[in-house]
């Protein structure tokens, strides 16, 4: 799995426990091919006729390194892979991934996507009890919002609500994270909207509350609001940023565009979480370099894109190493945290390899490095 001509202890420090500081919760259900195929891929559409979501990266990544935690040879074939994953059920599958992943402990975003309200995922502590790893809850910013918005009737109540609601699920959480990216892209006025256009957008907001939340307005007014809570609990804030979903246009997604707002919070002394990034991925390492309080990961595109090492070593170029942190981005099924930890280490051994060939490292530096980013530095800003 690592370079063979690694250093012990830096293929020691590859090695230990993992801080995946976010995920998601998983099924708990048995899925059918369709199913299952539908959550392997990040547009959350079925394949065109006559071709299958397994003919991707994270197919092949699938089918080599995660059929052999089922018992199945490498490479085994897709309907070889689910009728195995049928025959062992969902509960064992889950327990053999999640805890094949080498995580010491689990950041869960615990929100469910409108479109899956029906769907019954995993909750922080299960995925902890499956993984044999402590767990802990992200507080999805835009799921409390929706939470106070079906429940409030005027809009007074409603912005006193969410101000509330917030500051209570903080109480019991380890961060905040928001999906403002993908509503309303990262291009926002990052400046506090006024009083009475939030009144007006809130009004408007209760006029159809069971939709997504996508007014600009609001969606700051939120933000600020859980700026506000974090700054008061000492929490970060994540940002989806890059890839990932099917939502807005991409290049809206590009956490260059989070310039301003950076420079707003950094008297604020709130952290700020890149999660994802790629492409953007050395737009989020400069942010990382210039910002104190800006750190980034590229979790849930190294399974996805066959160019991991490129993606980790052009991270390294530029991002501080105490600003860069380990996710897997686990959503749906649990290969996505498997293959996430897997994928980390082989990329992170292969670019610390190449340092150490180079000259340009010592293993004691590549080692520290790895313990930084696996672990240590989650661990430190999550205060855990």
């Amino acid at each position: 799995m690592l370079p063979v001509d690694l250093p012990r202890t830096v293929r020691d420090a590859l090695l230990a426990p993992l801080v995946d500081h976010h995920c998601h919760g998983v099924r708990r259900d048995d899925l059918s091919r369709a199913q299952f195929e539908l959550l392997i891929n990040e547009g959350g559409s079925p394949a065109p006729p006559g071709t299958t979501h397994f003919d991707t990266p994270f197919g092949a990544a699938l089918r080599r390194w995660c059929a052999p935690v089922l018992d199945l040879e490498p490479h085994a074939p897709p309907a070889v892979y689910l009728s195995r994953r049928e025959e062992l059920g969902a509960a064992e599958v889950n327990r053999r991934l999640l805890a094949g992943g080498g995580v010491v402990a689990f950041l869960v975003d615990t929100a469910v996507d409108t479109a899956s309200d029906d769907v019954e995922l995993l909750t922080a502590t299960e995925m902890g009890r499956h993984g044999g790893a402590a767990a802990d809850e992200l507080v999805r910013i835009e799921q409390v919002e929706r939470d106070v918005a079906e429940t409030a009737q005027l809009a007074a109540d409603y912005l006193d609500g969410l101000g509330e609601e917030l500051a209570a699920r903080a109480a019991r959480a380890v961060g905040l994270k928001t999906v403002i990216g993908a509503l309303c892209g990262l291009d926002f006025d990052p400046a506090r909207p006024s009083r009475g256009s939030v009144i007006a957008a809130a009004n408007r907001r209760l006029s159809d509350p069971k939709q997504p939340l996508t007014d600009e307005v609001m969606l700051r007014h939120l933000l600020w609001c859980a700026v506000d809570v974090a700054r008061e609990r000492g929490l970060p804030v994540q940002f989806h940023t890059g890839f990932g979903g099917s939502g807005l246009d991409l290049h809206r997604t590009d956490p260059g565009r989070l310039s301003e707002f950076a420079r707003m919070l950094q008297p604020l002394g709130v952290p700020i979480i890149l999660l994802h990034c790629y492409p953007y991925h050395r737009q989020a390492a400069y942010l990382a370099g210039v910002y104190p309080h800006v750190y980034v990961d590229v979790g849930l595109a190294l399974p996805h894109t066959s160019a991991l090492v490129k993606v980790v070593d052009e991270l390294l170029e530029l991002a501080p190493f105490h600003k860069q942190l380990f996710s897997s981005g686990c959503h749906s099924v649990a290969e996505t945290a498997y293959l996430g930890a897997l994928y980390y280490r082989r990329a992170l051994g292969a670019a610390l390899s190449a340092r150490l060939a180079s000259g340009e490292w010592s293993p004691a530096d590549a080692a520290r490095v790895a313990h930084m980013i696996g672990s240590g530095n989650a661990r430190r800003v999550y205060r855990l």
